[in-house]
């Protein structure tokens, strides 16, 4: 396979030609139409878990288990994955060898077969907890042989399978961030939300994995856009801005369109899934179509019943796409950088509130370690 990095000239070269094929299919194909049933909510807003570290991922398995993830980002995490019992107690998930790696020790544990820095789990449809590695500490460098996808049985709480990705996905500068699963139970597609923006196609059998659209203008930080919470622009204290790639991601439930949107970015994307898993790596960009201008958003989800919620951390809310445009279905201080999204089996959404633009990236001064909470919006 060629490396990613050799594409680099190429993929400049045909930057413009990309985006013109985006605007002209923008405009030939039509927005997806909303879904058909009636709106969702109204919601109650309530805590449904506590943490001392800080949390992005969280899922909900079909019988209720409720699984959360903390990344090495400014701390070294004392653990990665935990289970969350129903007394709010935390126990390291699916174990605490997967668990044990430190950033301080890291010489005496090997990345292949132990947690590094976990950015999301999500809960498949057929008894699986999947975690995603992109092991990338403090986002700063990918640790050699770290990034995986790790597959938990949830019957026997055992590891699986563990898909291993190379330097010809994970490069260096590459943050693979979320994660969705075809229903077909064969196909993964993991947004990289690194220097160069991409969406990874992985083969669940063989493990064989491929970045689409990578560079393309629609899995880039959008240009103008600038983030910003409570009035204040989001930057580092050397100046520089906020700008992060393809983030949130979602997928139908016939799993035949993939929804993902840039985090530096207001525009919602969406390709037809069998020109992403095209050989012919040209097809993505041809279906590719723009849904909408929506908000800075970090986390999408499609529900069950087949309607797209994004997280809008700018106002501390979720949002819910009707096929038209955006509308709030709860706001709330509390959600404090609301950030990723995992439906329960009765229908409530479950949302982390990472306080990451409290972090010390962006505060000097701030505490590397940043207590978070789990939110559950419950129907009413």
């Amino acid at each position: 396979m060629v490396h990613r990095r050799y594409l680099l000239a190429g993929s400049l070269a045909l930057a413009t030609l990309a985006t013109a094929r985006v605007r002209a299919q923008s405009q030939a194909l039509a927005p997806a139409s909303p879904p058909p049933s009636s709106k969702p909510g109204p919601f109650r807003l309530e805590e449904a878990a506590h943490f001392p570290h800080q949390a992005t991922g969280v899922a909900v398995s079909a019988d209720g288990r409720i699984f959360v993830n903390f990344p090495r980002w400014t701390e070294d995490s004392p653990v990665s994955v935990v289970e969350v019992g129903r007394d709010g107690t935390l126990k390291p998930y699916p174990d605490e060898e997967w668990n044990s790696w430190r950033n301080a020790e890291a010489a005496t544990r090997t990345a292949r077969d132990h947690f590094v820095c976990v950015q999301s789990v999500v809960a498949d449809n057929r008894g699986n907890l999947w975690v995603l590695d992109p092991a990338s500490p403090g986002n700063e460098k990918v640790i050699a042989g770290g990034p995986k996808l790790v597959r938990i049985e949830l019957a026997t709480n055992k590891v699986a399978q563990v898909i291993h990705f190379g330097e010809d996905v994970a490069l260096q500068g590459s943050y693979l961030n979320d994660v969705r699963f075809h229903p077909d139970g064969n196909t993964a597609f993991i947004t990289d939300s690194g220097a160069r923006g991409a969406i990874v196609v992985v083969d669940l059998e063989s493990g064989h994995a491929h970045a689409r659209l990578d560079g393309h203008p629609s899995t880039q930080p959008e240009k103008g856009v600038e983030v910003s919470v409570g009035g204040q622009k989001l930057q580092r204290p050397d100046g520089r801005v906020f700008q992060v790639a393809a983030d949130g991601i979602a997928l139908s439930g016939d799993g035949r369109t993939l929804y993902w949107q840039a985090l530096t970015g207001r525009t919602l994307y969406r390709v037809d899934t069998a020109a992403l898993m095209s050989d012919n790596q040209d097809d993505a960009a041809k279906n590719i179509a723009k849904v909408a201008t929506t908000n800075v958003a970090d986390g999408l989800l499609m529900s069950r019943d087949g309607w797209l919620y994004l997280t809008s951390p700018e106002d501390n809310s979720i949002k819910l796409w009707t096929g038209e445009r955006t509308e709030t279905v709860v706001a709330d201080p509390q959600l404090s950088w609301p950030d990723s999204l995992a439906e329960g089996p009765d229908g409530s959404i479950y949302a982390t509130a990472s306080r990451l633009h409290e972090m010390p990236w962006f505060r000097q001064g701030a505490a590397n370690v940043l207590p978070t909470r789990l939110f559950r919006l419950v129907h009413i």
